[in-house]
C-alpha cells in the first residue's frame, strides 16, 4: 500500500510540474511612441519571450486572458523576412 501511495505521489508531482512550465508568463509593457512611425502604442501584457510558440496569446487554442480574444495565429506558419 506504501508503495501505491509513494508512486502516485510522485507521479502527481510530476503532473503538477509539467503544467507548471506550461504557463505562459506575462509581461506588462509599458507605453511609448514608435520612433519610426511617431505613433503611440498603449500599455498592455504580453507573454515573456521563449522558444515556442505555442503559448502564445495570439496562437490557435489559447485566448488572451486579458482582452478575452481568441487566438488567431497557427504555430506552424514561418515567416520570411526580407
Amino acid at each position: 500500500m506504501k508503495k501505491i501511495l509513494s508512486i502516485f505521489l510522485v507521479s502527481l508531482i510530476m503532473v503538477l510540474s509539467v503544467f507548471n512550465l506550461a504557463e505562459a508568463k506575462t509581461i506588462k509593457v509599458k507605453p511609448y511612441y514608435k520612433p519610426s512611425t511617431g505613433r503611440y502604442v498603449q500599455p498592455h501584457y504580453k507573454t515573456s519571450p521563449n522558444k515556442t510558440k505555442f503559448d502564445n496569446y495570439s496562437t490557435k487554442g489559447n485566448y488572451n486572458p486579458y482582452t478575452g480574444k481568441k487566438g488567431y495565429a497557427s504555430p506552424y506558419k514561418t515567416y520570411k523576412f526580407r
